[in-house]
């Protein structure tokens, strides 16, 4: 860092740190800037705080958290590293998977004393490919814990709602044990009770708010950071766009960022943060994704255009190469309501794994393991060319799963019917001609599916064949958590398209999360953290939580840095 580094005269605004995005690595990192004492804007294109991660399940895979250690779990760094290195490939790098396994559990036990950040030990969550060596069934997984969303005060009206299809009744947020407990309500008074006082519950929010306040995942995620970093003064510009980053002598030292329609140079003695989303509701993502075709579906917002990505590299940024993919695939179904608007649902944990679900192709054959990682289908759909695809059952598994937007009894699903969303006919037969599917192809498909499944087996690709499909399945289904003939008419079938949750190319950083440029060095200034940052997974996807894990991670240590930049550099010694 050059000493000599000035700011220009004028009346801009200065910071100690501004933060491009209000995800969790954006949040991350103001909340931790704003704890150690510094000045800190965060800026947000979009009319309300979150983005991605406001909508994702919350969850984070680290090594030896403090959560993990008092469960007595049995794990090693040496493992993880192996684990990765065996499912990251030719991308390994080891500089950035040696930072996250090293300081990612420290992150988080200094988010978790100094903000309102909780998370707890998930008691069982096999690695996405568990029988690698390394691989664990428990200990890495872990997920956020429920808030009380009135804790945000005013700004609660400003964090980022989950779509439609993510929550029920119009309003009332669920986490993973929660929907367990909706799908066993008819068979256990335990869950009965606990659906009873969640209802209970958000009925007495609606008299007062427009949706319910007990927040959870992602949603409750972003609140406990946002209301810490709001308690230590925290500046939010929402509807603000960042226009350009400003140098000097090669250090970035502010931003010129747009709001209420006007152009203002915002100074920053720490530098810049970006953690923006990456760029996957960009135009030019096609380009970066030529397998996917016209009908690709992200769940990225649409102001996840890569704006973190075209202000570094006009500084001399560059971007990671060679990825073993661009984004973090999942297969996504869309429906297009009676006013026009599109919904879109990520395929990830309620229907795929389920017993008497099975997913074919236009030929109606299978062509995947449905129990296998939302990315691994994909990669599926790609290796077969079955894209789309389509997810079929029958009228038993419906009524006790549900089918992506389509609800479990007793709700009525014939609005989805309605919209052609979801998929309706008296035989398998029948189904099949109304959906475009070969006929014989699917019959030849179930009578084979339905032969092994009725011992509980799948002889053709293994659904239910590792630990992490059989957590997926129903666990109180027997013989087998995710394979049950299909046999109950009306028969169902909903059109899954590829999709992503989000890009993985990103800035190349260091292990200080600070940006590289073409020779390897570190920009003075400059940093990355989320998805703006090149995924140290290289685009694959060993486990939950590996994109919100290294966000929160780098977050932290991009603030750290930033924090111990300033105190240490004498000519921008924060003021006492």
């Amino acid at each position: 860092m050059n000493t000599a580094t000035r700011f220009p005269p004028g009346g801009e605004a200065q910071f100690d740190l501004i933060v491009l995005g209000s995800g969790a690595a954006g949040f991350a990192a103001a909340a931790t800037a704003t704890r150690k004492g510094l000045k800190v804007l965060l800026v947000e294109k979009a009319a309300q705080f979150g983005g991605t991660s406001a909508i994702s399940g919350g969850a984070v895979w680290l090594y030896g958290t403090d959560q993990a250690c008092a469960a007595g779990v049995v794990d090693s760094a040496e493992a993880m590293r192996r684990y990765l290195h065996k499912t990251i490939g030719p991308g390994y790098n080891a500089a950035l998977v040696d930072a996250y396994i090293e300081q990612g559990h420290q992150a988080l036990r200094w988010l978790e004393a100094n903000t309102e950040l909780k998370y707890a030990l998930r008691p069982l969550s096999p690695d996405y490919y568990p029988d690698e060596e390394g691989a664990t069934d428990r200990g890495r997984a872990l997920e956020m814990l429920e808030y009380d969303g009135r804790r945000l005060g005013e700004h609660f009206k400003d964090l980022k709602m989950p779509p439609a299809g993510m929550l029920l009744f119009g309003g009332m947020m669920v986490n993973r044990v929660d929907i367990q407990h909706f799908l066993s309500f008819r068979r256990s008074p335990r869950a009965l009770l606990h659906c009873l006082k969640l209802m209970g519950r958000y009925a007495v929010d609606r008299i007062s708010h427009p949706r319910g306040t007990r927040l959870t995942t992602g949603n409750a995620l972003i609140a406990r950071l946002a209301a810490s970093a709001f308690e230590h003064g925290l500046s939010l510009w929402l509807n603000s766009c960042t226009e350009e980053l400003i140098v000097e002598n090669g250090a970035v030292v502010g931003a010129v960022i747009t709001r209420e329609g006007r152009r203002q140079r915002v100074l920053s003695r720490g530098g810049v943060v970006c953690a923006t989303g990456g760029f996957a509701a960009a135009p030019q993502a096609a380009a970066q994704r030529p397998e996917t075709g016209s009908e690709h579906l992200s769940m990225s917002p649409p102001g996840n255009t890569g704006d973190g990505l075209r202000l570094a590299q006009a500084t001399g940024a560059v971007l990671g190469q060679g990825l073993a993919a661009n984004f973090f695939w999942a297969p996504v179904s869309e429906v297009t309501h009676k006013n026009g608007e599109r919904e879109r649902f990520p395929h990830l944990v309620t229907d795929r794994a389920k017993p008497g679900v099975i997913a074919v192709n236009a030929a109606g054959e299978r062509f995947v393991n449905e129990s296998d990682s939302y990315h691994h289908f994909v990669q599926r759909m790609f290796a077969t060319g079955s894209t789309p695809c389509w997810l079929v059952c029958d009228a038993q598994a419906l009524n006790k799963y549900g089918l992506g937007l389509a609800r479990p009894k007793p709700v009525d699903n014939q609005a989805l019917i309605d919209a052609g969303y979801l998929h309706r006919a008296d035989s398998a037969e029948q189904l099949a001609a109304l959906i475009g599917v070969d006929p014989q192809g699917l019959r030849r498909t179930l009578d084979t599916y339905n032969r092994d499944a009725r011992d509980g087996l799948d002889r053709a690709f293994g659904k239910g064949g590792n630990s992490y499909n059989r957590y997926m399945g129903d666990p109180e289904h027997l013989p087998s958590p995710c394979n049950a003939p299909l046999l109950k008419a009306p028969w169902y079938a909903v059109r899954l398209h590829t999709g992503d949750l989000g890009s993985a190319r990103g800035l190349a950083t260091d292990g200080q999360a600070r940006v590289l440029d073409a020779s390897g060095a570190p920009i003075p200034g400059l940093y990355a953290a989320g998805n703006d940052m090149n995924s140290l997974m290289d685009g694959t996807y060993p486990g939950p939580g590996i994109t919100i894990g290294p966000g929160l991670t780098f977050g932290w240590l991009a603030a750290c840095h930033a924090a111990e930049r300033l105190a240490h550099t004498p000519s921008i010694t924060l003021e006492k």
